[in-house]
């Protein structure tokens, strides 16, 4: 078989193999999407550290141009974005977050070095280290988060699901376990 005619079927070959990955990746977010649209009525402001989980976003790479992310509302992320802040030059041994949300969603990005995330459901801690920018963190309502462990020249970037609400925080560890109690 001579390289034209092999290179015209690796090519249709090719096509096929990209074509099912986009499926699968469609597929995927539409799942994702129809599950925690429905978080409310799934009851997930009293979420559980399970319902929290790393998000991979697509990276879109070029050899000599480097690499983009491209995050829009409902398609690669659960929430349509209302808010977004980072937090950067975390002195070293330093923690930040210490609180929890009744209603805020969030997907937090180590856009640059890295840190650890622990999640507390009241019952259940789980910590995640974020290391990539091309993955998030879903936090769901709920949830108590600290971050600590933060490389030199972090930065922790968080798309937030609603604007600024204070009323909207749990600061105190003893009140998130006694609300976490009443909202069962």
């Amino acid at each position: 078989m001579s390289p034209k005619e092999y290179g015209g079927r690796w090519i249709i070959f090719r096509q096929t193999v990209l074509l099912s990955f986009f499926h699968l990746r469609v597929i995927t977010k539409r799942i994702i999407s129809m599950i925690t649209s429905n978080s409310k009525v799934l009851g997930m402001n009293n979420g559980s550290v399970y319902d929290c989980t790393v998000i991979e976003l697509d990276k879109h790479h070029s050899d000599r141009k480097g690499n983009i992310t491209v995050v829009e509302n409902n398609i690669d992320i659960p929430f349509e974005i209302r808010r977004a802040y980072y937090l950067y030059d975390v002195p070293g041994g330093e923690s930040r977050g210490a609180h929890a949300h009744k209603e805020l969603r969030q997907l937090i990005v180590a856009a640059s070095g890295s840190f650890s995330v622990t999640l507390d459901d009241g019952h259940v801690k789980r910590t995640f280290l974020l290391n990539r920018p091309y993955q998030g963190l879903y936090v769901v309502p709920g949830i108590w988060r600290t971050l600590d462990d933060f490389s030199s020249g972090a930065v922790c970037l968080v798309l937030a699901s609603h604007g600024y609400d204070e009323n909207d925080y749990i600061r105190d560890y003893e009140e998130f376990v006694e609300y976490k109690k009443n909202i069962k």
